[in-house]
């Protein structure tokens, strides 16, 4: 008898990064980095087992989890050979549950949710495969590919036909590409001096240790106070000097007018790029806000909700560069039209990866699109930040600023089991501790 998928187990993580305002911006400036986490157990002989999460900032972790409980009737019994050979079959009946569909559709918690199983199943697929996810997708059968692409809604701007050719014609050099790519890494940006919370002196060390640590490009989080990131750009201008690009990043702030005039407020520092200067929703005002500030270039995609809005950021000329996150959409395959697109208008990916668990999965994409797919890594980064990576199994490694390439069968999703039996809301050992500190302040 074929292997299933026996138990569907979820749980709610979150870790204290506000403490120390690691994160912080100026929409969210005090977030718990958080992880609503699925594993998919199965009965095969070597216990092999999925992981999955999708990640929030601390509030609502439970709204996610109860999301991913959900989805559990879907999952449970499952082949996990038909699951790994196709895991766009799962995609598409999850998206296209005629119930849970009215809860987005493909957009918002029900869509991140079937994203983790999604990247779950990838997991289970990429590990049974012996092989990690970015080179079980490079050397995937091109066609097989395509056919796990969703192109209802996006086949005016990319057709299957045109996805297939893109894949073929990346074929010849990626060999080289993947030599390359194993013995360099990939490249990275790090958004760690740049968190909105910190003092100017941890910024300018953050900085300078960051270019010695061979970046080539850093971020700092602007938006709440002008006059304050006026300040914070010199700093960080000084620290980097003027060969380091240094790209600034709103987090939704302004208004498409208001965007403008604080973007050219601060175009005296170079920025490379201006990221997520209004409303993620607004393709028109990204596209207003493009033409009004260059040469500075115009950046979004981490809470772009589907490949729809992709496209249409794409078809409108609205982004420069787009920033695709490996758990915001459906998962791998939602992310594979998101890369084709990509492909097709020629625009540099440079993913999002600021939380927990999101550098070690969207590496793999990365990966794959240079090796298979745009076959370059020209003007594309990696976003690269050092928080908690010690609680995966499998964690992110830099070296010299690039991001060295995963060795280990997987997605490189899954979590120590002790770092989710210590972090688990509200029952972990670290809450309960913390808890019980609070109770004994307060008390005296």
């Amino acid at each position: 008898m074929s292997a299933r998928i026996t138990a569907v187990e979820t749980h709610d993580v979150r870790f204290p990064t506000s403490r120390e305002l690691d994160g912080s911006d100026a929409m969210n400036p005090d977030p718990d980095y958080s992880a609503a986490y699925l594993v998919l157990r199965t009965d095969a002989p070597d216990g092999a087992a999925g992981h999955g999460f999708t990640f929030t900032i601390g509030r609502g972790n439970e709204v996610m989890v109860a999301a991913l409980d959900a989805l559990r009737p879907h999952l449970l019994g499952r082949s996990v050979a038909e699951l790994c050979a196709d895991p766009g079959a799962l995609s598409r009946d999850l998206i296209g549950d005629s119930q849970l569909r009215w809860l987005g559709p493909e957009k918002g918690v029900m869509h991140m949710a079937i994203g983790a199983a999604v990247n779950a199943t990838w997991d289970l697929a990429a590990k049974r495969a012996g092989k990690p996810l970015w080179k079980l997708l490079a050397d995937a059968d091109p066609a097989w590919l395509v056919s796990q692409v969703d192109f209802r809604y996006i086949a005016d701007a990319l057709t299957p036909q045109e996805a297939l050719d893109l894949l073929l014609g990346s074929r010849q050099g990626a060999k080289d590409r993947e030599a390359d790519l194993l013995a360099r890494g990939y490249p990275a940006y790090t958004t760690s001096p740049g968190w909105l919370g910190y003092s100017d002196e941890k910024l300018t060390r953050l900085a300078r240790q960051a270019v010695a640590d061979g970046f080539t490009q850093i971020k700092l989080k602007v938006g709440a106070d002008l006059a304050d990131d006026v300040r914070r750009c010199r700093a960080g201008r000084a620290a980097v000097g003027p060969d380091i690009r240094m790209a600034v990043d709103a987090n939704q702030r302004w208004n498409v007018d208001e965007a403008i005039t604080w973007t050219k407020a601060l175009a005296e520092f170079d920025p490379y790029w201006v990221e997520e200067p209004t409303s993620p929703d607004d393709v028109l005002g990204h596209a207003t806000i493009r033409r009004a500030v260059g040469p500075v270039k115009v950046a979004t995609g981490e809470h772009v909700q589907n490949r729809v809005v992709f496209k249409q950021l794409l078809q409108a000329g609205a982004i420069d560069v787009l920033q695709l996150d490996a758990a915001r959409v459906g998962g791998v395959n939602e992310n594979l039209a998101v890369l084709l697109l990509a492909a097709k208008f020629g625009v540099p990916v440079c993913p999002h990866a600021g939380g927990v668990g999101l550098c070690e999965l969207v590496q793999h994409l990365s990966m794959f699109d240079y090796v298979a797919l745009s076959g370059t890594t020209e003007d594309r980064v990696i976003e690269y930040v050092d928080h908690l990576h010690e609680h995966f199994v499998t964690p992110t490694v830099i070296r010299d600023g690039h991001y060295v390439a995963p060795a280990d069968p997987g997605f490189s999703a899954e979590m120590l089991p002790e770092s989710i039996a210590t972090y688990s809301f509200p029952d972990g050992d670290f809450w309960v501790a913390d808890r019980a500190s609070t109770a004994e302040v307060n008390a005296s």
